[in-house]
C-alpha cells in the first residue's frame, strides 16, 4: 500500500496535484492547514485512515472520524475516498453496519466481522452531515440505513435503562450487558433524535447521562472504559477489561459536552482528576481499584478535550511529530466541536 509522503505542515493544493488525494478543484482545496497535515500523515491514497499507534491497522472508528473531519473541512474528494474504501472493505453484507478492524498484514485483512457501535455512529453522522452540506441524497440514504440498523440491532433495554450495545456479538449476556460509555456519541444521537423521534435516541442520551452519574469508581470517582450493567441495575467495572479510566473514557467529556449534556457526575470527576494540582502533568490513565497510574501524561489530543470542556483556548490544531493518529484525531475533533458551538 502506498502512503502519502509526509509533507510540511502546510500542504498547499498546488503541491498535491498528482498525489492521488485531495487534488480537487479550487473550492475544494481551501482546507485548513491542520486537516492538510492530518491527511498527509494518516490517510492512505485509497482512503484508509492509518492508526499509527496500533501497527498501522484501520478500523471503523477511524474511518468515521476521518469522514466527519473531511466534511467539516469541506474536503469532498477525501470524503468520497474514505467512504468508498469504508463501504468496500468494512461494509457487512447482512446488515448496514461495518466490521470494526482491518489489518493489512493479515489475510484476509478483516478476520473479525463484528462491528463497533461507535464507528457505526460516526460513519452514519458523517454521511448525514455530508448529505446536507453537499446536497447528496445518496449520502443521506446511506446514513438513514445505518442509523436504523443501529437502532434496530444495537439498542436494548435493561434495568430501566436504554443502552447501546458496543457490537452485535459478545456484549449481551444472560443477566447483564457490557457497555462502553465512550460509545455514546451525543451529537449524532441528538441529530438522529430530530430526524427519527420514534427511534430510541433521546432515551439513549438521557440514560447515558444517568449511567454516568452511577459509574463513579475509586478515590477519584472516575468511570472505567468498560462497565457491566446487571439486570437489577447494578454497575461495576467490567471483569474482562482492566478497571481503568483510560483511552476510551477520556473521550466521554468531549462527546457529552459537544452535545451540551455534560452535567453528569463522572464528567465533573474527570475534569477534577485532569485539573488536580497533585496530578500534573495529568496521567494518561489510572486504575480505579489499585490507583496505579500511567508513567506518561495525557496526549495533546486529550489536553484539547480538557481545554474544550474547561472553555479554555485549545492547543494549536496542526499535528506535531509527537502526535500519533489517536492524539491528532482527538485534537481535530475538539476543534471541530468548538467550531460547531
Amino acid at each position: 500500500m502506498k502512503m502519502i509522503p509526509l509533507s510540511a505542515m502546510t500542504v498547499l493544493a498546488s503541491l498535491m496535484v498528482g498525489s492521488g488525494i485531495n487534488t480537487a478543484n479550487a473550492e475544494e482545496t481551501s482546507m485548513d492547514d491542520a486537516w492538510s497535515a492530518y491527511v498527509s500523515r494518516f490517510v492512505a491514497e485509497e482512503g484508509r485512515v492509518i492508526d499509527t499507534g496500533n501497527n498501522n491497522i484501520s478500523h471503523s472508528e477511524g474511518q468515521g472520524w476521518g469522514m466527519m473531519l473531511a466534511q467539516h473541512y469541506g474536503d469532498q474528494r477525501t470524503f468520497k475516498q474514505l467512504w468508498r474504501w469504508t463501504r468496500r472493505e468494512l461494509g457487512r453484507q447482512d446488515v448496514s453496519l461495518f466490521s470494526w478492524r482491518y489489518d493489512p498484514n493479515e489475510t484476509p485483512p478483516v478476520r473479525d466481522n463484528n462491528n463497533a457501535a461507535d464507528g457505526d455512529l460516526f460513519i452514519a453522522w458523517a454521511l448525514h452531515l455530508a448529505g446536507q452540506r453537499w446536497e447528496n441524497r445518496n449520502y443521506t440514504n446511506a446514513s438513514n440505513s445505518i442509523r436504523r440498523a443501529i437502532a434496530d440491532e444495537l439498542v436494548v433495554d435493561l434495568a430501566d435503562y436504554t443502552v447501546l450495545l458496543p457490537g452485535l456479538e459478545g456484549f449481551k449476556h444472560s443477566d447483564n450487558v457490557d457497555i462502553n460509555l465512550s460509545y455514546w456519541f451525543v451529537p449524532a444521537m441528538q441529530d438522529f433524535a430530530d430526524i427519527a423521534p420514534e427511534e430510541p435516541w433521546e432515551a439513549l442520551i438521557n440514560d447515558g447521562v444517568k449511567l454516568l452519574d452511577e459509574t463513579t469508581f475509586g478515590q477519584y470517582r472516575l468511570p472505567t472504559d468498560w462497565v457491566t450493567l446487571t439486570d437489577d441495575g447494578a454497575v461495576s467495572p467490567a471483569d474482562e477489561w482492566e478497571p481503568r479510566f483510560s483511552f476510551d473514557a477520556v473521550r466521554i467529556p468531549l462527546y457529552f459536552a459537544w452535545g451540551q449534556r455534560d452535567e453528569a457526575a463522572s464528567i465533573g470527576s474527570i475534569m477534577a482528576f485532569w485539573n488536580d494540582p497533585s496530578n500534573q502533568p495529568a496521567s494518561a490513565w489510572i486504575d480505579v481499584q489499585s490507583d496505579e497510574r500511567a508513567d506518561y501524561p495525557i496526549s495533546r489530543g486529550v489536553k484539547a478535550i480538557r481545554a474544550y470542556v474547561n472553555n479554555e483556548t485549545l492547543p494549536d490544531p496542526v499535528p506535531t511529530e509527537d502526535d500519533d493518529y489517536f492524539s491528532a484525531t482527538l485534537l481535530l475533533l475538539a476543534h471541530m466541536a468548538n467550531d460547531m458551538q
